[in-house]
């Protein structure tokens, strides 16, 4: 038995030396998914690694407290004795507020982290001046992000003024760990000295703030271990506790997601590397079918032969997937710079031999279920083949009811929708994707066999002769109509996918960013302050779009069970019971909002009862169960206030001005200490910059931010996400180059015999480019046409169901990536074209 599979793998070897190059060109179609899935899985395993490794250093501490209050007396005096007994802490306070260079009379909204001696106590804050950060504490010093001092024309040296602090500028922050890049481009970071945060007066009442505590625990006792004794009086303080692990493990959880999004794309170009490799198997197999009939008059069975190319398959895929991998190792050290700033960890480029193996081993296995079906074929050339030809279909035309044909069926099917579920990571989503991979290559088989159909039937013995040859090349033996228009349908499917739905994030951002009523919003601003602030903003000649009263409270209950309770509820979410509202109150509806169920306030006198009345926003009131006419009360500041849900709000976030969750009528909260925020309407940048200086010069705790700019921000993130889907389209077209190699290859036999005769017979070399042009125009309009139906279909259910958005087709686009594709098809036609003209007509007679 040894001695026989020794005897086939040398056959199988020998055997292989006239069609390595032509085998491995078509298992190549293969090496661009692999090369994919390789660098997507490297990549995250690089960032994983990186923060397992820099877990401390990204927390800052072994241990993390945090709330939106100040901590209470209690917990206070628990952190001290925590000091005592040898569990140090340093404080850090985050606020927003206005930084003033009165050198420049530059203004700009920036984020103030007040820290105490010690923060942090793992990892380095790298500066420029390089060591600057142990001097912080020295003095009122600030350390700035870089941008700070581009936007405010400041220099290092230079006063910065916090409302009522000053504080003298030392250097510039060069790296923080933790921070991603963009954390400083809406409000650039600005670090203090936190026994200097009083003198600033910023922090009062109604202001938002993050109070945190970081903590370093003794090396022998676990950080979880540490704060599960303190959690009860943590939770009923409503303060949040995070150790390095729980840390550790979201991050990790968010980069997996991300790897696992990007996972489906290498997915889909792994699927469309198998069908290139299924129709340059099907080429390999009619080129070979002469050599499989001498090796049966020879005494080779048919399961020997099988044996035979299914091994040369199996290593020609090896090697194309190793081909693959290569290049995804490239990909993976580039893709640290690509979106560095997305990521909050510094990321060591490192080889993962898991991520390398798998994608082998996925490639490798794709490559030959792919090539399996074709392959089976060769069992049925008999050794008379050898003596009396019959036509390639004829012997490569397979019984449906084959039972190893749909052995191999299944196991094509089952290994897509294990890789689907695999990537994806629940069994519904990769079985509906796997639903809709199949559901696109039938559309695109069927309307091959639509356009073979139509061809027979429509053509006229009037039209050209060129015409003619070419249309009927469509549905004659052995045509190409099928493979050329999966590989060339699924190509332009898949990039007219993504740019379709990214078209339309970029739209819908844009639309809603531009009906902004207004473009400069002041918070933070006292009940004493606001009519003074109105009054100023109109003296300047600026329409006050909106002033908005803001009150803070917590749910203290619904129907009478306490909050405290409902949180021992598994069922319901916890997260809108807990947080901190920011409500307000007013008598209509306005128009970023619409109603979703039951009505607006009723005047005082036509309620039922005298309770308060609100409105909350559907997705928030889904999360807590509630129905039309619950009662839920409030904490107000130590108040309780008894409402009655009323109705239901649809509010578009996207839009930039002041939403809410929660809106109560008026009544309800006439008494409660609030706070305001002001939306105006400025004409443009130096009036902006005009406004904001004088409102900061006479009200030092009003903070503004400056919504064009934030437009203007998150519009260059949309470019750069823009980029990279065009790279990923680019990926997807360089990947459709050998798909359609191979599908074109796959009946390359027969048209070069064909275009020989045709020549013999007297036709021109003109005649015959002419007749290869119309086939190919004719495959290339169709799978276009084909691919970009199917992309509207995908990218409608994507924008509606994963979005939640309108779809609005982007016709232009897709037209020219469809025209791309056809051009596509035309080029690679015409080169394999060039073998009629170097064939003589000896040679296609004695293969006839």
């Amino acid at each position: 038995m040894t001695t026989r599979w020794r005897l086939l793998g040398r056959l199988a070897w020998r055997e292989s030396r006239t069609a390595r190059r032509r085998l491995l060109l078509y298992m190549s179609s293969i090496s661009l998914g692999v090369a994919a899935l390789v660098a997507i899985d490297s990549f995250s395993g690089n960032v994983t690694r990186s923060i397992r490794e820099q877990s401390r250093a990204l927390l800052g501490g072994d241990l993390s407290w945090s709330s939106r209050q100040r901590f209470p007396a209690s917990i206070d005096s628990l952190i001290d004795s925590l000091r005592v007994t040898g569990a140090p802490s340093a404080r850090v306070t985050t606020f927003a507020s206005m930084g003033v260079v009165p050198r420049t009379a530059g203004t700009r909204l920036v984020q103030v982290r007040a820290v105490s001696a010690g923060y942090p106590f793992y990892g380095e804050i790298t500066t420029e001046p390089a060591g600057l950060w142990a001097r912080l504490h020295d003095n009122a010093n600030a350390m700035v992000d870089p941008t700070l001092l581009i936007a405010l024309d400041a220099q290092i040296g230079d006063t910065l003024v916090l409302g009522f602090g000053r504080f003298r500028i030392l250097g510039t922050l060069k790296n923080v760990p933790g921070d991603p890049g963009l954390a400083a481009v809406i409000g650039p970071r600005v670090y203090i000295p936190e026994r200097f945060l009083p003198e600033t007066q910023l922090l009062v009442f109604g202001s938002r703030a993050e109070y945190e505590v970081l903590f370093r625990v003794p090396e022998e006792v676990s950080p979880g271990k540490f704060v599960a004794r303190l959690r009860p009086r943590l939770e009923a303080a409503r303060i949040r506790a995070r150790t390095v692990t729980e840390n550790e493990m979201n991050l990790t959880e968010a980069i997996e997601r991300m790897g696992d999004f990007l996972g489906i794309v290498g997915l889909v170009a792994l699927l469309l590397g198998g069908i290139g490799v299924a129709s340059g198997v099907h080429a390999f197999v009619a080129h070979k079918i002469d050599t499989v009939a001498i090796l049966r008059c020879l005494g080779a069975t048919s399961g020997q032969v099988l044996v035979v190319y299914v091994t040369q398959a199996a290593v020609m895929g090896l090697l194309g997937a190793a081909a693959g991998a290569l290049l995804g190792i490239g990909i993976q050290f580039l893709l640290p710079h690509v979106i560095a700033d997305f990521i909050p960890v510094d990321v060591a480029v490192r080889l993962e031999p898991a991520a390398l193996g798998l994608g082998l081993l996925v490639g490798g296995w794709v490559a030959l279920v792919f090539a399996l079906r074709p392959l089976l074929a060769l069992r049925s050339v008999s050794p008379l083949q050898a003596l009396r030809r019959d036509a390639d279909s004829t012997v490569l035309r397979m019984r449906w009811r084959d039972w190893p044909r749909l052995l191999v069926n299944v196991a094509l099917v089952g290994s897509v929708l294990a890789i689907a579920v695999a990537r994806i990571g629940a069994l519904r989503d990769g079985a509906i994707m796997t639903l809709s991979i199949g559901v696109a290559i039938g559309i695109l088989a069927a309307s091959a066999s639509l356009l073979s159909a139509v061809a027979r039937r429509m053509l006229r013995r009037g039209w050209p002769y060129v015409v003619r040859q070419g249309v009927a090349n469509l549905y004659r033996p052995a045509n190409q109509t099928r493979a050329v228009v999966l590989a060339l349908g699924f190509g332009t499917f898949l990039v007219t996918t993504l740019y379709q739905v990214q078209s339309n994030l970029v739209r819908e951002f844009t639309i809603k960013t531009s009906a902004s009523s207004g473009n400069l919003l002041f918070f933070d601003v006292q009940d004493d302050q606001a009519l003074a602030l109105d009054s100023m903003v109109r003296a300047a000649g600026h329409a006050v779009v909106q002033r908005t009263p803001i009150v803070t409270m917590r749910i203290a209950s619904i129907n009478g069970r306490a909050t405290e309770a409902l949180l021992k509820d598994s069922a319901r979410a916890t997260w809108p019971l807990r947080r901190e509202y920011r409500s307000t109150y007013r008598d209509s509806m306005v128009h970023t909002e619409t109603l979703a169920g039951g009505r607006w306030f009723r005047a005082l006198g036509a309620r039922r009862d005298s309770l308060g009345e609100v409105s909350v926003e559907r997705d928030v009131a889904r999360e807590l169960r509630l129905r039309i006419g619950d009662l839920v009360t409030w904490d107000v500041q130590g108040v309780p206030v008894p409402t009655r849900v009323t109705s239901f709000r649809e509010v578009d976030w996207a839009r930039f001005e002041p939403n809410f969750f929660v809106v109560f009528s008026p009544d309800a909260l006439t008494q409660a200490p609030r706070q305001f925020v002001l939306l105006t309407k400025v004409p443009d940048d130096l009036a902006t910059a005009r406004l904001q200086r004088r409102v900061v010069d006479r009200f030092p705790n009003v903070s503004s931010i400056d919504l064009s700019l934030i437009q203007g921000t998150l519009s260059g993130i949309l470019r750069r996400v823009s980029v990279a889907v065009r790279f990923l389209a680019l990926f997807s077209l360089a990947m459709g180059v050998p798909v359609l190699f191979s599908a074109v290859a796959a009946t390359r036999r027969a048209r070069v015999r064909e275009g020989v005769l045709l020549k013999t017979l007297g036709a021109t070399r003109r005649q015959i480019e002419r007749i290869l042009l119309a086939e190919y125009l004719l495959l290339g309009a169709l799978g276009s046409m084909t691919g970009i139906l199917l992309s509207f279909a995908a990218a409608w259910a994507l924008m509606r169901w994963e979005f939640e958005s309108a779809f609005v087709p982007a016709f232009p686009p897709a037209v020219l990536i469809g025209g791309l594709f056809m051009a596509l098809t035309v080029v690679i036609g015409a080169l394999s074209g060039r073998d009629v003209f170097r064939e003589t007509p000896m040679a296609a007679l004695r293969e006839g």
